[in-house]
């Protein structure tokens, strides 16, 4: 390997001249990790790329040829191995949107920080045209009082696990086959949940302006609280097997033995509860078993690769008492809201125009924000599909010893995975230099924005250098509000969502982001604080469906609280104080 491939990722991006700027901003809670050279050239490139892109223009924002490189735009681009969002893309919807800003969708979708570069506009940017069509899709969010095509979604992404054929029994050809028919699904799904998601922000946005003008700036939040979502469904099922296995003195004595083997055990003891408590933590896998970190990589050990996952979460709320359950945490949090909402009605009473407003952003807040959960679950579900058939070739691949480990396979390019099928015995001499690397990029932080020009991996910083100073004790972090509500707890850093061994009911649970495999250590938590994050990301929403107090962003909280302080977290105000 050259001196000029070691320093890159052989499939990084070249930014172009029209949009020059890519943000990690909301993109580390949704591609947390280095992602897969066959997620990319696939996934990504062949679906998710094709689905924001058509998303952009249906809803005014652009027109099909003003992208670069329309017909196959790279709207994701990878630096150093890490996706990054479209910032220049981002804010074009904000400078074409009536009443926004690039500015206003800066404060709305990143971190603030320094390194973000000022937009400059460009002449082409301000357009009557999208603004007139922009704006009629802003009303259609303001007054819509429902989103069939996502239930639709739901029921059709359903269908494809459920009508799932035997992977076993098809050829290698037909596993490719299979793999490649949900590439244009994805691209649908995807489609409506980037729809759905550029529009999720209005009424958040609308009702903080009005508890603002109100002089109740801190009641916006608790407004958004009680939101049913998709991506909290599987804690509450997840509840529901901690009260078997807590009420169940075998099932107990099988947790405590121990989570590794816990489903050889249970199938081999045979027991009436064994076998019922086995089939109830089955028909959850096949439920939610897409779901998982860095779900939306193909590679990703999602829970239905690697059950261990779902279970260390089920052994953890298994140490909660029942105060903790998810609809308890969910009934109070409604109940708050109501509260807040029955205050701000009052208010503005006498203001009809005002009124109006609040009762249509308050409508679109919970539709949209449940709804952008809902989609972007619709479209794991399919990729979780892509994931399975590809595993299935992996495994033979493995077994005629073509193959040290099924992950390698991850390594190749879609196009190489054709070629492969042919030659399988070649597959060593591509994946294996590329896996060694593919490891090391784990090693590296990536840079928050490029800009015009393609970072080398020595321009990033290497996590194991990171210098951070610690918090001490009356050091208040500040960080943004995520959701309402004060707890102290006891700190505890979790850095992998598969190990939360350290964590205990009442902790405070402090995260580098959070995504849906997240979701159930909120449960036995007292509060979460999160390093990345931003209005709509995944750890604000989930915390305000469970009534957990949340802070997001607040910088390398992970490095900056020792684990095991004593810390407040008011989720209102967005602070953190160490004790």
């Amino acid at each position: 390997m050259s001196a000029s491939a070691a320093n890159s990722w052989f499939l990084d991006s070249t930014p172009g001249e029209r949009f020059p700027a890519w943000t990690r901003g909301n993109a580390a809670d949704v591609f947390p990790d280095p992602f897969s050279p066959l997620g990319q050239t696939m996934v990504i490139r062949q679906a998710m790329c094709l689905g924001l892109r058509d998303a952009y223009i249906s809803l005014g924002a652009l027109d099909w040829e003003e992208f670069e490189h329309p017909e196959a735009p790279d709207l994701f681009h990878m630096y150093g191995g890490y996706l990054y969002n479209p910032l220049s893309l981002t804010r074009l919807l904000g400078a074409r949107m009536p009443g926004a800003s690039p500015e206003a969708i800066d404060k709305a979708f990143f971190d603030d920080r320094d390194e973000v570069p000022a937009y400059v506009e460009e002449p082409w940017h301000q357009s009557p045209d999208h603004e007139a069509r922009l704006g009629a899709s802003m009303g259609w969010a303001m007054s819509t009082e429902s989103l069939p095509e996502l239930l639709a979604d739901k029921e059709f992404a359903e269908q494809l696990r459920d009508g799932r054929p035997d992977l076993s029994a098809l050829t290698d050809s037909a596993l490719i086959s299979r793999a490649k028919e949900m590439l244009p699904v994805v691209q649908r799904l995807f489609e409506n949940a980037m729809r759905v998601s550029s529009l999720a922000s209005m009424g958040p946005g609308a009702l903080a302006a009005i508890c603002e003008g109100i002089g109740e700036p801190e009641l916006g939040i608790k407004l958004l609280a009680g939101i049913d979502v998709d991506s909290a469904a599987p804690s509450h099922a997840m509840w529901e097997l901690s009260r078997t296995a807590r009420a169940s003195a075998e099932l107990t004595a099988a947790f405590e033995a121990g989570i590794d083997d816990l489903l050889d055990r249970l199938e081999a003891a045979g027991t009436a509860t064994s076998t019922a408590f086995l089939g109830e933590v089955r028909e959850f896998l096949r439920t939610y078993g897409s779901r998982g970190q860095n779900e939306y990589d193909i590679l990703s050990a999602t829970w239905e690769v690697r059950p261990r996952i779902a279970l260390a979460a089920i052994d953890l709320m298994r140490k909660s008492d029942d105060a903790q359950a998810p609809s308890v945490r969910h009934e109070a949090s409604v109940a708050e809201r109501d509260r807040v909402l029955a205050i701000v009605r009052e208010k503005i009473a006498g203001d009809a125009e005002t009124a109006g407003m609040f009762e249509a952003a308050f409508q679109s807040a919970g539709l949209f924000l449940a709804g952008r959960e809902r989609a972007k679950t619709n479209a794991i579900m399919a990729i979780g599909e892509i994931r399975m058939a590809l595993r299935e070739l992996g495994r033979r691949w493995v077994a005629a010893g073509h193959l040290d480990q099924l992950e390698h396979m991850f390594m190749l390019t879609g196009i190489e995975l054709e070629q492969m099928r042919h030659r399988p015995e070649r597959l060593r001499d591509v994946v294996v230099p590329r896996w060694e690397q593919f490891q090391g990029l784990f090693a590296y932080e990536p840079v928050f924005v490029v800009n015009g020009r393609v970072p080398g991996l020595s321009e990033m910083t290497r996590r194991d250098a990171k210098q951070v100073a610690v918090a001490t004790s009356g050091t208040v972090l500040q960080g943004a509000a995520g959701s309402g509500g004060t707890a102290t707890g006891r700190a505890r850093v979790v850095l992998d969502a598969a190990d939360p061994m350290g964590l205990e009911p009442g902790d405070v649970l402090i995260a580098p982001q959070t995504d849906p495999s997240w979701v159930p250590l909120f449960v036995p938590a007292a509060a979460v604080i999160v390093n990345v994050g931003a209005m709509g990301s995944h750890a604000m929403i989930v915390s305000r469906e469970l009534g957990i107090p949340c802070v997001v962003s607040v910088a390398d909280a992970t490095h900056a609280i020792p684990d095991g302080a004593m810390v407040t977290v008011d989720g209102a105000a967005g602070t953190v104080t160490i004790h």
